[in-house]
């Protein structure tokens, strides 16, 4: 059995199609095929149920899928303890966050971090998903969440304000309920977010326009006249055509935590950029 068949079974597991896992893993559809049928002829078992609506498990797909997993992480996190005992300051950091703490809050540290190490080739992944660290999605990821995976070495990096704005010279909903007033904010799927259930209980009269999962897209918007928006103050106060408004009762804000797996405690080019990160974006004191 090859470990790069297994690969391809975990792919086509994951991904439901093989046009899907073939997209993944960078291969062709009937790479993927002759791969599949390859590890099914060494296990001597039909490992998926071939389904108008994809690749179903078989009975015996799903126990090799248990080692297969087991496989994986074995694999990866060789690679990391590997990664990890490397003491040059060269080769591959890839990073996550959000759109706008990417664009507004981590290329200036970028910028200083590649005129400092030009050899690291830095990677930055701005998504929604919460991307997992053990089989290195990611190096290292900034989010609102708190790390819970005890495998993850993580710590709260800052505290960021939110704010209220609308177009400059725009009317200001400081008092009432918000009637005759729009709103751009979260798309649904953020729906739970506390600014989204603030600027909603704020002024429960006002008509929501515009959605958008985007910050920066929130901002362009608002500085438009297509509605007030709560926004990040690192970016709304910044944003050409934007004001802040004076409410009594501010936004809440959101905390940032930044995790990276603990085998790569001792990898330089991490330990170099995070040391530029916390000089930059760490309050002091």
């Amino acid at each position: 059995m090859e470990w790069s068949d297994v690969r391809i079974f975990l792919a086509i597991a994951r991904e439901g199609t093989l046009g899907a896992a073939a997209r993944k893993l960078g291969q062709t559809q009937p790479t993927m095929g002759r791969r599949l049928k390859a590890l099914e002829a060494a296990t001597g078992h039909m490992l998926f149920q071939r389904t108008a609506d994809g690749f179903v498990l078989t009975d015996e797909g799903s126990i090799v899928l248990q080692h297969a997993l087991r496989m994986e992480e074995e694999a990866v996190a060789l690679e990391r303890q590997l990664q990890g005992s490397t003491r040059s300051l060269e080769g591959m950091l890839r990073i996550s966050c959000s759109d706008w703490f990417g664009l507004h809050m981590l290329t200036p540290v970028l910028a200083e971090f590649s005129q400092a190490h030009p050899k690291v080739s830095v990677e930055l992944l701005t998504d929604a998903r919460l991307l997992n660290l053990s089989r290195r999605e990611a190096d290292l990821v900034f989010r609102i969440r708190p790390f819970t995976e005890p495998e993850v070495i993580s710590r709260k990096l800052m505290h960021i304000g939110y704010g209220l704005y609308v177009a400059k010279g725009a009317p200001h909903p400081t008092a009432g309920d918000g009637s005759g007033f729009t709103i751009v904010t979260m798309d649904e799927a953020f729906a739970e977010m506390p600014d989204v259930h603030w600027v909603t209980r704020t002024f429960p009269k006002a008509t929501i326009t515009m959605r958008s999962n985007n910050r920066d897209v929130q901002a362009a918007l608002c500085a438009r006249g297509a509605g007030m928006a709560v926004l990040p103050r690192p970016l709304g106060d910044h944003f050409p055509g934007l004001e802040r408004v004076d409410v009594p009762e501010a936004p809440p804000g959101r905390d940032t935590f930044l995790g990276y797996h603990r085998d790569l405690k001792r990898l330089p080019r991490l330990r170099a950029f995070m040391d530029v990160v916390i000089s930059r974006l760490t309050p002091a004191g």
